[in-house]
């Protein structure tokens, strides 16, 4: 017995070394890829292989009818609870959205030129989800009906307007948004900037959705344009909070790859992954000590030229 407890531990002790030799490589990346992009890169039609463009007269922006139940689901729902406490924001999936978080997206895909990107706030729209799925003829046939398909249904039985989970599909190229924070609107923002620049959107899609850890690098490209704008657009207090919540996020997906690699999900093993949440909080209050020192400096620079 003993034999066999010291073997499980020696095999649960390897497990998690190499886990946590992942976890620092894949931090390692975020360093390198989430450092602010100077001059910031807007976008403009002619970067994008585009989406369905919206009808004549429709609006880009829906917002979904107050209900004071699922308004108040993200106090109701575990996964809501969770990615509060591991976002440790109470703003995460509040299903009450500020016009301050609604009027930063907007801002950002008008200067993006992101104009087919449907843009849901709070809402739950099923018919319009399936036609701007079929319509999408920027994806491949082949994928818009059978993933397009799958993440139509997905998005039916499993309505975000209560399980919350902001959120950008490529295949209907919608955005969803039930948080009341900027910084995560306009991570989502990144991913439709990022499909909208892809030639094989599906391909990619299809990548990102089901080829282990390779959804790290379309995130850290979200995250970084989304820190490089607010640079850009010197609201440094988005800047700084950005920080504190664009790199435990991201954390999150580190996590939820390491607890797919090193354990069933049923396992203990697989709270591992959460782990990875830490050095996410640790490294995005480092950067965000630092904004101040940036704030000062680009100030310096705008006095100097006035002068």
């Amino acid at each position: 017995m003993n034999a066999v407890f010291a073997s499980s531990f020696a095999l649960g002790r390897g497990v998690a070394i190499r886990a946590f030799r992942l976890e620092f490589i894949c931090f390692c990346i975020l360093l390198a890829s989430g450092c602010t992009t100077i001059p910031y890169e807007y976008t403009s039609e002619r970067d994008f292989v585009n989406g369905p463009p919206l009808a004549q007269d429709e609006e880009q922006f829906v917002v979904g009818k107050e209900c004071s139940l699922l308004d108040a689901s993200d106090w109701i729902w575990p996964g809501s609870l969770l990615r509060k406490l591991l976002l440790w924001n109470s703003r995460v999936d509040s299903h009450q959205v500020s016009d301050k978080t609604v009027d930063a997206l907007r801002k950002y895909l008008g200067l993006n030129h992101l104009a087919r990107v449907k843009v849901r706030i709070n809402a739950y729209c099923v018919g319009d989800e399936w036609s701007r799925t079929m319509r999408n003829d920027s994806i491949a046939p082949a994928w818009r009906y059978t993933m397009g398909f799958w993440s139509w249904l997905i998005y039916t039985i499993l309505p975000g307007r209560f399980f919350g989970g902001d959120s950008y599909n490529p295949y209907s190229n919608t955005i969803n948004i039930y948080s009341d924070i900027p910084s995560i609107a306009l991570h989502e923002g990144g991913h439709a900037k990022d499909f909208a620049k892809r030639k094989y959107k599906g391909t990619y899609a299809f990548f990102y959705s089901f080829v282990p850890f390779y959804n790290l690098y379309p995130e850290a490209l979200a995250t970084n344009d989304a820190l490089s704008y607010l640079y850009a657009q010197e609201d440094w207090d988005e800047y700084r909070q950005a920080y504190k919540l664009l790199y435990p996020a991201y954390g999150t997906y580190v996590g939820g790859d390491l607890a797919s690699w090193i354990a069933a999900p049923w396992t203990y093993w697989s709270y591992l992954g959460y782990a990875a949440v830490l050095p996410g909080h640790a490294l995005g209050r480092i950067k965000a000590a630092q904004v101040g020192n940036i704030q000062d400096d680009d100030q310096t620079a705008n006095d100097g030229a006035v002068e």
